[in-house]
């Protein structure tokens, strides 16, 4: 109903692409804490998958949100959450603004080459006093001449240790309002900028988190994306799609984590049955199943609407907000039913256990999505 044979192959190269160059390294990367970004990315951008629904004139696919959706579907699919939000932060987060916003200069300079897989990209809003509550960041660009002196620092930045550049929200004003922010281009080989830590986490492990930091970091005028003053606004669009991509990564992560716990539990005997045997957990695995199958048709709601050149922020708030309880409620829920052997490292559930508590917290907590669907709903 809603893909052809066109998109069918692209589903197909992603999850074969998945399988044979991501999959099986996924353990390893792990362990370190770290993936190798540039390779994966540049074996991504050859391919097309990083700039599916981007402007062909920049190196993108030119495709639509339906493609975009199957790129994320299959990317839900790798045994990890820390490599696909690595990638996402890479084509839905740190570079649809440039497109949206950005000059010639920076379209050429910055977009093509993440699209392409030759840079690594990373969004840079959230600061140590500053998370939900995007207004109160403390960094600021001074206007001197032909640059911007950038001081401050930013915290739990994804890809943050192999970044090549930053989409990086800062102060250029003290007056009060949301017209006092502008976005910019920061590349990480300027001097004064640093990498002051690298985070330890709960879960995402192979994605690296860090802690940046500024000193006066002259940002060339050019690398100002759109108008001085407009970057708030510019990023409030630019996180629904970073919301958005979460919703295929966790539905089809739902459905995997079911299909992999039926297995375990037709094969788990207990009492002389096996554990599939029990109504209770049949049953609950069936609840969860239908709840996922509300998020995607939400999920493919957005897309039409989308399409149509609608207005998706209610919407997609909604869909973050059901997708980051249901995800936690499976892996927990799934982890119980492993029993002892869920609660060892081995096992991929408790990883997703652990992957799975972000996603109702980073790119805007639940709270912060429910507060934004009753503003949007009139109350």
């Amino acid at each position: 109903m809603y893909f052809n044979k066109e998109h069918d192959l692209v589903r197909k190269a992603v999850r074969d692409f998945v399988n044979k160059e991501i999959n099986p390294h996924v353990d390893q990367w792990e362990e370190e804490g770290i993936a190798p970004l540039h390779d994966i990315f540049k074996k991504m951008g050859e391919l097309g998958f990083l700039g599916i629904r981007f402007d062909e004139k920049y190196g993108g696919e030119g495709l639509d949100y339906w493609y975009e959706t199957i790129v994320l579907e299959e990317c839900a699919r790798i045994h990890c959450g820390g490599i696909p939000m690595a990638i996402a932060v890479q084509s839905n987060m740190a570079t649809p603004a440039l497109e949206q916003f950005g000059s010639e200069y920076i379209k050429e300079t910055y977009l093509r080459p993440a699209l392409k897989g030759d840079m690594v990209a990373a969004i840079a809003v959230t600061e140590p006093d500053a998370g939900s509550d995007v207004a109160a960041l403390k960094s600021f660009a001074k206007k001197e001449g032909g640059h911007y002196i950038l001081n401050g620092s930013k915290t739990y930045i994804t890809n943050g240790l192999q970044a090549d550049f930053l989409t990086l929200l800062a102060r250029t004003s003290d007056d009060p309002g949301y017209h006092s922010f502008s976005l910019f281009v920061v590349p990480t080989d300027l001097k004064g900028f640093s990498v002051s830590k690298k985070l330890d986490k709960l879960g995402m492990r192979s994605s690296d988190t860090a802690e940046l930091y500024f000193d006066n970091v002259k940002i060339p005028a050019e690398n100002l994306i759109g108008v001085e003053g407009e970057g708030f606004i510019q990023q409030m669009q630019q996180f629904q799609h970073e919301r958005f991509a979460v919703l295929p990564l966790s539905y089809v992560m739902i459905q995997e984590v079911i299909k992999e716990t039926v297995e375990y539990l037709k094969g788990r005997i207990v009492f002389g049955k096996p554990l599939i045997k029990k109504q209770v957990l049949r049953h609950r695995l069936a609840h969860w199943l239908a709840q996922a199958e509300t998020i995607q048709q939400l999920a493919y709601h957005i897309v039409r609407m989308k399409m149509a050149g609608q207005d998706v922020t209610r919407e997609i708030s909604m869909g973050k907000l059901l997708a980051g309880d249901l995800l936690n409620d499976v892996t927990s829920g799934c982890l119980q039913m492993y029993g002892g052997m869920g609660f060892m490292n081995e096992m991929r559930i408790s990883r997703l256990f652990r992957d799975a508590r972000l996603i109702s917290i980073g790119g805007g907590a639940s709270e912060v999505m429910s507060e934004i669907i009753s503003k949007t709903s009139g109350f």
